[in-house]
């Protein structure tokens, strides 16, 4: 009888705690709860499984906790403009997409917003590698500040467990522009290549997932000699800035952009197996809300006048430190550049963050390409239409007597 009540007992605490999951979980995400995944490998969750976790991915089980980033009390006003004219179908550009939501904010105001997915304004949504663009910023602002000394300090000064490995020789510039000579494999196809697997990696004890599985990787070729994208290594980025700071990156964010550039929403940036933020990646948060930081950026990244980076380290950030095989395009310090001085943070399946400083441009697009997480014709489509929408703020101006000089 007694083991009768414990077993009772126990199914009344797991009944209560799925009811508290369930209503922790918001209006739309319940309505999507039968397709959320049930296991941790993203990179080959089918299309439905991503359409409901994407919104949800700070939610669901079986990922590790997620840490809060806190907002402003006075969020950066995003006041409607005059309805952009753009030269195509704007649904069908977003059935392309696969498009969540579709916003272009021209000189501060908010000249289209479209959503999709049945996601809108008030939901949050992963913007993946667009992560690594803030957290760049966030190196730059730990520079300022004084936590980090120079962008030629070592690795390993910042990240003793370092020592010893293929990183001995690496620096904190070239771990922003990804020329480490470490080798590292991208391929979002190969479920055995390390971006893959790095997530399910056993960490030994008392070391940092992440750091555990790095430093185990060998040296391909000499640092600084060889571009190779690595979301291992921003995530690197990411440990090293909460060393410096002895702060987690997302309290350090709230502090240095979420709240000064008055961010609406709260946002989350999804943790490690050991408790870190996952600095190349998983960062929800509402689609606004990436638009005020492509604002913010665009704007030099200033607060009350003052930038959070050094003078002049936000123009490098964001043109051309390293070649990447294509022409007239980049890799600055976590951005992708282009050679007329406009700028993007990208995200796999769609995620992106386009920003034109000159002519005062921002376009924020978040999705679930059908063709998988580089989907070519989908990226293709999204730079064309970064295109269109320069050149209907060109036509305009030029209608209105002040055309811009590209």
């Amino acid at each position: 009888m007694k083991l009768r009540r414990i077993g009772w007992a126990a199914l009344g605490l797991l009944a209560a705690a799925a009811t508290a999951g369930w209503f922790s979980l918001d209006k739309e995400t319940r309505g999507w709860l039968a397709t959320l995944p049930t296991n941790r490998d993203l990179l080959f969750w089918s299309q439905p499984q991503r359409d409901a976790a994407f919104r949800a991915l700070d939610r669901l089980p079986v990922l590790a906790k997620s840490r809060p980033i806190a907002p402003s009390a006075t969020p950066m006003p995003l006041p409607p403009g005059p309805t952009l004219k753009l030269p195509l179908d704007i649904d069908t550009f977003m059935a392309g997409q696969r498009s969540a939501a579709l916003l272009v904010v021209h000189d501060g105001k908010m000249r289209l917003e479209r959503y999709g997915l049945d996601f809108d304004a008030n939901g949050r949504w992963t913007v993946f590698s667009v992560a690594k663009s803030i957290t760049s910023t966030l190196v730059g602002a730990a520079i300022r500040d004084g936590h980090i000394r120079s962008m030629d300090d070592k690795v390993t000064d910042y990240i003793p467990q370092m020592k010893g490995s293929a990183y001995d020789d690496v620096s904190v510039r070239q771990l922003l522009t990804m020329t480490s000579g470490v080798r590292w494999n991208e391929d979002y196809a190969d479920p055995n290549s390390d971006v893959a697997q790095f997530t399910k990696h056993k960490p030994e004890e008392g070391v940092d997932a992440l750091v555990s599985y790095l430093r185990r990787l060998p040296r391909e070729v000499p640092a600084g000699t060889r571009w190779n994208y690595s979301t291992g290594e921003t995530n690197l980025v990411g440990i090293l800035l909460s060393q410096a700071t002895r702060k987690p990156l997302a309290t350090y964010l709230s502090e240095k952009i979420w709240v000064p550039a008055g961010m609406e929403q709260p946002a989350t940036w999804i943790l490690n197996r050991t408790g870190q933020e996952i600095s190349g990646c998983c960062i929800q948060a509402a689609p606004r809300d990436i638009a005020r930081f492509g604002v913010f950026i665009a704007g030099g990244a200033r607060v009350n006048g003052q930038s959070i980076v050094p003078e002049g380290w936000l123009a490098e950030a964001t043109t051309a430190r390293t070649a990447i095989g294509q022409p007239d395009r980049g890799y600055g310090y976590q951005w992708w550049t282009y050679a007329d001085g406009t700028f993007a943070g990208r995200g796999i399946f769609g995620q992106g963050l386009f920003i034109d400083p000159k002519r005062r441009i921002v376009v924020v697009t978040n999705a679930n390409w059908a063709g998988g997480a580089r989907d070519p014709a989908a990226r293709d489509a999204r730079e064309a239409f970064y295109r269109t929408v320069q050149k209907a703020v060109d036509d305009e101006a030029a209608s209105a007597g002040g055309a811009v000089k590209p």
